[in-house]
């Protein structure tokens, strides 16, 4: 799992609130696919809708723009971000999410390799709304600041506690890596987040630079499919 802080300017979160209040918003389980209809109780905004989609394009430019994000999902397609409102009552059980998804109006599909969640609510304006993920060291719980956003494997169990005051708005998304072994994946993003801090190291040989570069570049090689 990787924590990306601030994703989004606090500009940038005042915008999509103030546009997601003008927007047609559906019953969250049409849009769920399987068994997580069931447990999923919240709101979506219509992504048919013109100024939906225009959020969405927008959102997407900032994703394929992050370092961080890039390095540690090495995207090789990205799902259109859907949009959800819990208030209060509302919940998503533990499910987990589609293998296969097929991009929308299109042939295309995605395998879903990592997932994402962007918190547009500040934290202290709801109770509850908890991203909790089941991992192989326990249950890992997330209630992120506006703009923050958490990028974790598609393949775990996880679920939004019940909201039990305000409003909980967050942008989802998922991506299909061009590598899509995960542990390979943990690797080849510590060892560009080593390389981009030594960059910032001005006594660091020019030279190791370009070896260790030239080692990231071809695992990337060696593992990736297209």
């Amino acid at each position: 799992m990787v924590i990306i802080k601030q994703l989004l300017s606090e500009a940038q979160v005042t915008s999509f609130r103030d546009s997601l209040n003008h927007v047609p918003w559906l019953d969250g389980k049409t849009t769920a696919m399987g068994m997580a209809s069931s447990v999923k109780q919240n709101a979506q905004a219509n992504p048919d809708d013109d100024k939906v989609k225009q959020l969405t394009n927008q959102l997407l430019g900032i994703f394929g723009a992050n370092p961080k994000l890039v390095s540690a999902a090495l995207p090789h397609r990205i799902f259109p971000p859907a949009f959800n409102r819990y208030t209060t009552g509302e919940t998503y059980g533990f499910h987990v999410d589609a293998a296969i998804m097929r991009m929308p109006n299109s042939q295309d599909v995605l395998r879903s390799d990592m997932s994402m969640t962007t918190f547009l609510s500040d934290p202290d304006t709801y109770q509850g709304g908890e991203l909790v993920i089941q991992t192989e060291f326990g249950e890992q719980r997330f209630k992120g600041q506006a703009g923050d956003a958490i990028l974790y494997p598609s393949s775990s169990l996880h679920k939004v506690t019940p909201v039990t005051k305000g409003q909980r708005l967050a942008a989802i998304t998922w991506m299909q890596s061009l590598v899509p072994n995960g542990a390979i994946r943990e690797t080849l993003y510590q060892l560009d987040q080593s390389i981009q801090a030594l960059l910032q190291n001005p006594h660091i040989d020019r030279e190791e630079l370009d070896r260790l570069h030239h080692i990231y570049h071809n695992l990337i090689r060696q593992n990736t499919q297209v």
